[in-house]
């Protein structure tokens, strides 16, 4: 058995893909989104995911964006990709042979596409092991429950059974569940899988629960508030509770539109221009009433706490 050795672990956004008004990948505001997540303290990236409307892109496009994100970052952090899309598990492997030669440094295996919804729990492992016999032995894997089209949340044993093949370094835990999150930490104890935890809920006490740092969507407002509460916050418990719950009611917008509710956050910022979603093609303004006055105040407690732990130094 090989045993991989990359470590991807801590404060992981989801990775936007801003497009053009023409419906077309805005590269240059691409690259400035990049370049903000590294600014603001992400850790790693998870590209051509849920959040970058992967069901939505074509393979080319999905291709592209995880060479583009390698190419950008340079090493500087790890970048992770899926963008598995398919049923047919002959489909899957060309979607993530394609991904071999961008330069990425883990591959996701997406768990709703290794069974069918409700199919018998040895579908699942018969898919995976057609998959680990496909990649290759020393390219690292991450495990990605992601909620569409359905939420297949892992097993303990299939997450054991992961964890005992040595190549799996990530889990994004999508249980939003504390105690299974405290469970699944310790099955995976004397493995390379790390668990982290994507749900802003608990972000903080499973953090402190042992999550190997969160890869939430609101990554992509304040990942810089969430690398705080992971690095500094047991230093400062009082701060960190109140950011802890500030950050719980500020997410509580993601079903407002997101991820276009996301880009419409970016344009206020200027990292690129066009809220254009393929995945949300209304308008998020007009559906939901004083949208940008949250945002403003989202905007505004981002700060707030920005200014309180400037203080504390």
């Amino acid at each position: 058995m090989i045993t991989v050795t990359n470590s991807i672990a801590g404060i992981i956004p989801v990775v936007l893909t801003p497009f053009t008004d023409n419906n077309e990948i805005d590269w240059k505001g691409y690259e400035a989104l990049i370049e903000w997540y590294i600014e603001n303290g992400a850790q790693a990236l998870f590209a051509v995911c849920q959040s970058s409307e992967m069901l939505f892109l074509s393979q080319d496009e999905r291709y592209q964006l995880a060479r583009f994100t390698a190419e950008k970052v340079a090493g500087r952090i790890p970048v992770m990709a899926s963008g598995h899309v398919s049923d047919a598990l002959e489909d899957q492997k060309k979607e993530l042979a394609s991904l071999l030669d961008t330069g990425i440094d883990a591959i996701v295996l997406v768990t709703n596409r290794l069974a069918p919804e409700n199919a018998a729990p040895e579908v699942f492992r018969q898919n995976l092991d057609a998959l680990l016999d496909f990649l290759p032995d020393d390219m690292p894997l991450g495990l990605y429950e992601c909620p569409a089209p359905y939420r297949r949340l892992l097993s303990d044993d299939e997450i054991r059974y992961c964890a005992e093949t040595g190549r799996f370094v990530i889990l994004k835990d999508v249980s939003c569940d504390l105690e299974t999150v405290k469970r699944r930490v310790a099955i995976v104890k004397e493995s390379p899988l790390k668990i982290c935890n994507a749900n802003a809920a608990i972000a903080y006490p499973a953090i402190l629960a042992g999550s190997a740092g969160f890869c939430g969507v609101f990554n992509n407002v304040h990942p810089d508030l969430y690398r705080w509460l992971q690095d500094e916050g047991a230093k400062h418990p009082e701060l960190a509770q109140e950011l802890a719950v500030f950050l719980v009611l500020a997410a509580a917008l993601e079903p407002l539109g997101y991820p276009k509710l996301a880009k419409l956050y970016h344009q206020r910022l200027g990292t690129f221009s066009s809220t254009l979603s393929r995945v949300i093609p209304y308008d998020i303004e007009e559906k939901y009433w004083a949208l940008q006055a949250m945002l403003d105040r989202v905007e505004q407690g981002s700060e707030q706490f920005r200014i309180k732990i400037s203080a504390l130094d």
